[in-house]
């Protein structure tokens, strides 16, 4: 595997595909993964303010953004755990912390709980983990698998906007705010119908206890995070991480919805910044 940057879009080679990423900034390394659906760029608020004693880094996962199609026939958390290992060893990165939203939470968990030595930290922001706590779960991944069929029929834009209808009917604000959504998505989406369909079925897969992994083995510690207006599911979610990763602490980002890093991103990257400086890299020179 290798990484290539200079004049060129930067992109390191991970298990087969071209994964796209950008790094910046000087200090201990800091990996953001972001969910499905959107791309690197959901970590722009905490990338920019975070860069100035830390070295971040965003990346495509692969099926998004400008990493794009792959074509393995179906992905798993697990190809998505493979991946992040080969970006993270590629850029030879030491004991990053590694940050995961939603889907991204669930391959930043696997990750810490299968190569626990390789990570110094562990952030799971507005994410779940591989189980389905009860009635309410079953019916919330339900729609999510029946999204795949709409999607191919009338498009991943259209389809998303009623996922989201429909998750303020259950939780209204679970979604965000308004305003940052649709800046947020003004792009367009950054993923295909037929890679859509790839990426839920991982997701459901996941939490239909596809892959056997146990949270007890995160060494590193761990800071649970999610919005105060998260759907339920969520919340549930959050604490049972919190209970089965050792050494956890839990947060609630006031006002937050499933982006709370973009919904309060202030608050957020305050949470984030006092996790590395206090429970990471405690007593090292971490800036201002």
């Amino acid at each position: 595997m290798s990484a290539r940057g200079g004049g060129e879009m930067p992109f390191v080679e991970t298990n087969g595909t071209e994964t796209y990423y950008e790094r910046r900034g000087d200090g201990p390394p800091v990996v953001f993964v972001h969910g499905s659906m959107v791309d690197h760029t959901h970590w722009a608020p905490q990338v920019e303010a975070l860069a100035d004693a830390y070295t971040t880094v965003v990346y495509d996962l692969r099926g998004h953004g400008r990493t794009g199609p792959s074509p393995v026939d179906a992905y798993t958390i697990d190809l998505f755990v493979e991946d992040l290992d080969a970006l993270i060893t590629a850029l030879d990165l030491d004991a990053p912390v590694v940050c995961g939203a939603s889907m991204g939470g669930a391959i930043a968990q696997v990750y810490a709980a299968t190569y626990p030595t390789r990570v110094s930290g562990l952030v799971l922001a507005d994410t779940f983990t591989g189980t389905r706590l009860d009635w309410r779960e079953r019916l919330q991944w339900a729609l999510l698998r029946a999204m795949v069929v709409p999607v191919g029929l009338v498009g991943f834009e259209r389809a998303n906007r009623f996922n989201v209808w429909a998750n303020e009917l259950v939780n209204r604000g679970s979604s965000g705010d308004p305003e940052t959504v649709d800046a947020f998505t003004a792009g367009g989406p950054s993923i295909t119908t037929d890679e859509f369909a790839k990426v839920a079925r991982a997701m459901t897969g996941f939490v239909d206890g596809d892959m056997d992994f146990d949270l007890a083995a995160v060494t590193a510690p761990a800071l649970v995070i999610y919005g105060e207006n998260e759907l339920g599911l969520i919340e549930r979610h959050s604490r049972a991480l919190s209970a089965a990763i050792p050494d956890a602490t839990r947060q609630v980002v006031p006002g937050g919805g499933h982006a709370s890093n973009r919904d309060t991103p202030e608050f957020f990257t305050a949470a984030l910044r006092e996790f590395l400086a206090e429970r990471v890299h405690a007593g090292a020179a971490t800036g201002s």
